[in-house]
């Protein structure tokens, strides 16, 4: 009800009114950003190659990107791997546990949710102290977020006979490919 009231109509004002030329640039210096937490957290899954290559990606992008608002490496062939806390818990062995939609996050699962705990405090807005500075970042990394996804959005009711089993089960199984990095394992076959 929030995303139809509040959420969905500004950003689609967001995506008429901004260039996208300052749109880019605004989700470049989040995801920037987003590439240090990632490098931690590949370091974490014992991938120090990927750790050390996302590390360079934000030095790159921070220094000839200007903050990051030009994403320097991915021109340069540096690809953008990111990972996050719940991946990290899923490479240690975690259970994904429960589905469960997540009021104004979206899809996730408890172990993802509880690893969005520390992903919340290590992305860019989690990293400033003061409210002044906090609440507006949020707000446009909120609103910059929600208009990238319009026109999955827009997919989804185009071709959804039941729009919750699909977000599920597609939200579940792309979490399952990117905890093991694209190659998981079979899945036990279920009894009848």
């Amino acid at each position: 009800a929030v995303d139809d009231a509040v959420l969905k109509p500004v950003a689609t004002a967001y995506q008429k009114v901004v260039p996208e030329l300052v749109r880019t640039g605004v989700d470049n210096v989040f995801a920037n950003i987003g590439d240090l937490w990632s490098a931690a957290n590949q370091l974490l899954q014992a991938k120090p190659v990927a750790a050390v290559e996302m590390g360079f990606r934000f030095v790159v992008n921070s220094s000839f990107g200007i903050g990051g608002l030009f994403d320097i490496a991915s021109e340069a062939g540096l690809e953008r791997r990111s990972e996050d806390f719940g991946q990290t818990l899923g490479r240690w062995g975690l259970g994904t546990g429960p589905y469960l939609v997540l009021p104004l996050l979206g899809p996730s699962n408890v172990r993802d949710g509880a690893g969005l705990v520390l992903d919340i405090n290590a992305s860019p807005t989690g990293l400033l102290q003061e409210p002044r500075d906090r609440n507006p970042t949020s707000l446009l990394q909120l609103v910059s977020t929600r208009a990238r996804l319009l026109s999955v959005t827009k997919a989804i009711d185009d071709v959804a006979l039941d729009k919750y089993i699909l977000i599920r089960d597609g939200f579940l199984a792309r979490r399952r490919n990117l905890v093991y990095d694209g190659d998981p394992p079979e899945e036990p076959e279920s009894e009848p």
